[in-house]
């Protein structure tokens, strides 16, 4: 008899916050190093790569290939988005105040006036940049992966007749 807590463990909800865990580790370590990057004096250009956007797109690839085998995939994917995206974006609110209250002059510190201003911006406007191209990304690449199960199945049938 499955107990309440072995049918949470088993939930969508549960495999979507297991599956983004890493991810949010990843990107609260991410984003100090890289306005660390700033404040020493590296170019824009040579830091951009270094942004929670790339990472988002690239665990999106991951998400992917992993999950193509996944009966609900695609809603499991857009769950680890939704909770990834956010939490990733908190941290560049906080720098944002950071940086203001400091005067310190890095790229957080520009165009809002307050500090809701900045969260609504880097947490929800900046959670949709992050999971729009993100599940795109993913569902090709889950479509990819499924595509290619099939072609791989076809082509076993066809050899063992």
């Amino acid at each position: 008899m499955e107990t309440e807590l072995d049918i949470n463990q088993n939930s969508t909800v549960y495999r979507a916050i297991k599956l983004a865990k890493i991810p949010i580790i990843i990107a609260l370590i991410l984003t100090p190093i890289r306005f660390s990057l700033e404040l020493i004096g590296l170019p824009d250009n040579a830091i951009f790569i270094i942004g929670l956007l790339w990472l988002t797109l690239g665990f999106a690839i991951y998400w992917g290939i992993k999950l193509y085998n996944e009966k609900h995939a695609y809603r499991l994917l857009f769950l680890s988005l939704l909770i990834y995206s956010p939490i990733s974006r908190f941290p560049v609110a906080l720098l944002w105040w950071i940086d203001t209250n400091w005067e310190i002059g890095t790229h957080y510190g520009l165009y809002f006036n307050n500090f809701g201003q900045a969260l609504l911006n880097h947490v929800g406007y900046g959670s949709l940049v992050q999971i729009i191209p993100g599940f795109i990304l993913g569902s090709i690449t889950l479509t990819i992966m499924r595509n290619r199960k099939g072609a791989i199945r076809k082509t076993n049938t066809l050899e063992n007749e």
